[in-house]
């Protein structure tokens, strides 16, 4: 078998976080600045090695204070640890659209295993005669986990930010 490298489409992906705030509704940002490889046997994704990076810098809340504190030593202390990143150890298929794949994720210098759960969505070729392939990956993270402990407690105790943080993202890859 080939291997396969395939390219991420960065127009048509996105990475996204979301973490409850005030524990009644979530604060949701993206990174406007990340970077996928993509690795397969021909199109077995079965076979798939992934690895991801983010930009710290590149957080985005659509509130320029927040971003900012986002980036301060109270969270992802990106003058000191400028990217997060993934690597896969494994993809296992569960059905034909349904994947669970497993990897290590390292922020604030903390790498941990993590389980995604992926959503395929098959391989095409599109009109300029690429072949394309994409998913929809999430899973959860407690902040905690990797030191990211910054709260504020309400008067009556309760802390204003979750420790859990749903990341969602939309990837598109394509073999050029």
């Amino acid at each position: 078998m080939a291997k396969k490298k395939w390219t991420l489409d960065a127009e048509h992906s996105e990475v996204q976080f979301k973490v409850r705030h005030l524990m009644v509704s979530w604060v949701t940002g993206s990174f406007q600045k990340f970077e996928a490889t993509l690795e397969t046997e021909e199109q077995d994704m079965t076979t798939a090695k992934v690895t991801f990076t983010a930009e710290i810098s590149s957080i985005f809340t659509n509130n320029v204070q927040r971003d900012t504190h986002l980036r301060s030593a109270d969270f992802f202390d990106a003058e000191n640890y400028p990217q997060l990143t993934f690597k896969s150890d494994r993809l296992d298929k569960l059905s034909e659209e349904e994947y669970e794949m497993t990897g290590t994720l390292t922020m604030r210098g903390m790498s941990y295993p993590i389980t995604l759960k992926v959503e395929y969505a098959g391989v095409i070729q599109d009109p300029r005669g690429k072949t394309r392939t994409g998913f929809t990956i999430s899973g959860k993270v407690k902040r905690s986990d990797y030191g990211i402990t910054f709260s504020r407690l309400s008067e009556a105790g309760e802390a204003l930010l979750g420790d859990t943080v749903t990341i969602i993202a939309n990837a598109e890859f394509v073999i050029n």
